[in-house]
């Protein structure tokens, strides 16, 4: 036989199993402990009988002491296959009166992941009607302005306004596109990153310069400060900051605040803050929506990139942290929001914290 044919033939089992029913062992166990101090006894008797009449005696016996096992074993096992069969319907939320403990623990590990499987089904119809949602938007505002373009006599400035429309749209749905991707990549396995030595306000630098336009068009100053060194997979972490900052320039009144601290980056602005508490809203199918700064955002998109940040931050062992932080009042404040707006608090600034095991400055 070749190496080949060996390599390929399937391996052979090291010992015979046989699968028996629970009752089965119970039965077995009931019996031999009935049964063998009767065979001691009467070996040990010698009675002055034929051994015909002993061997017929001690089928008997064991026919009694089967029996016997086998009903035993079915009065034991009887809030066992009360439960098989309540699952089996999927009704076993409710005790029983005479079922022990084990089985109660049993029970309620049961419900615990009916529960979560409940969950776990809810979040995925989350992500089914985010994706129906999110991307059919972009889509038919594309559709429009491309059939009025290529239908309608369009002057050239509206055309290029149009076609800047376009893509906008086109970057949103790709973003959104590239999010979702990412969640259920992250949600599915640990994200890889490899360490090296990070200059953290080059990083922050680097993002403030990426940014710049957007903030530039939207009115919001970015500042950038604090110096610092550490073990980072630059590019990965730059991606999370990047999330950070696109989001805090969605909100922000007037400025965004990328700094470097001994406990990892921050990401300050003077938006309206978070309307739940992070570990809600840092999920990456949320199955209810999420009104942030009077804008209604659907099932799933509210937390897509805060989920992103924090895998990415567990990733280099820290995490993600949010709170409010007392700000100081500029000199000229900015002008009211929009009556249909919540007005945010001018003496607090929204931060969100990246730690990270170690940083150097």
């Amino acid at each position: 036989m070749s190496a080949g044919s060996s390599l390929s033939s399937p391996a052979r089992p090291r010992g015979l199993r046989v699968r028996t029913t629970l009752r089965a062992q119970f039965t077995l166990v009931i019996f031999l402990l009935a049964f063998l101090p009767n065979l001691v006894m009467t070996l040990m008797a010698q009675p002055a009988l034929p051994s015909g009449a002993i061997i017929a005696w001690m089928v008997l016996v064991g026919a009694t002491c089967a029996l016997v096992g086998f009903v035993l074993s079915g009065a034991l096992l009887t809030s066992v296959s009360r439960l098989r069969a309540e699952v089996m319907r999927g009704q076993f939320g409710e005790p029983h009166h005479d079922d022990p403990l084990e089985i109660l623990s049993l029970r309620q590990a049961f419900t615990d992941l009916l529960g979560r499987l409940s969950t776990e089904q809810a979040r995925r119809n989350a992500f089914m009607a985010t994706l129906v949602h999110d991307l059919k938007t972009p889509l038919i505002a594309t559709g429009h302005l491309t059939k009025i373009i290529t239908t309608m006599p369009v002057p050239d400035a509206e055309r290029r306004m149009m076609g800047e429309q376009i893509q906008a749209e086109t970057a949103r749905l790709l973003a959104l596109v590239q999010q979702m991707a990412d969640a259920h990549r992250f949600e599915q396995e640990q994200v890889q990153v490899r360490l090296a030595p990070a200059d953290l306000r080059a990083l922050l630098e680097e993002v403030a310069a990426r940014v710049a336009t957007q903030a530039q068009e939207q009115g919001v100053q970015i500042r950038v400060s604090g110096h610092g060194v550490a073990a980072a997979d630059a590019p990965v972490l730059e991606r999370a900051v990047t999330n950070l900052t696109v989001n805090a320039l969605r909100y922000a009144r007037t400025h965004v605040t990328l700094e470097v601290t001994p406990s990892g980056l921050t990401v300050t602005d003077d938006g309206p803050g978070l309307p739940a508490p992070l570990d809600e809203l840092a999920q990456p199918f949320n199955a209810q929506p999420t009104t942030i700064a009077g804008q209604q955002y659907t099932s799933g998109t509210a937390g897509l990139g805060l989920f992103i940040v924090r895998r990415i931050a567990q990733a280099h062992g820290g995490d993600l942290h949010y709170d409010r932080v007392p700000a100081t009042l500029p000199e000229h404040p900015p002008a009211p929001p929009p009556d249909d707006q919540p007005a945010p608090d001018p003496a607090a600034l929204t931060r969100f914290t990246l730690s990270l095991p170690e940083v150097q400055s």
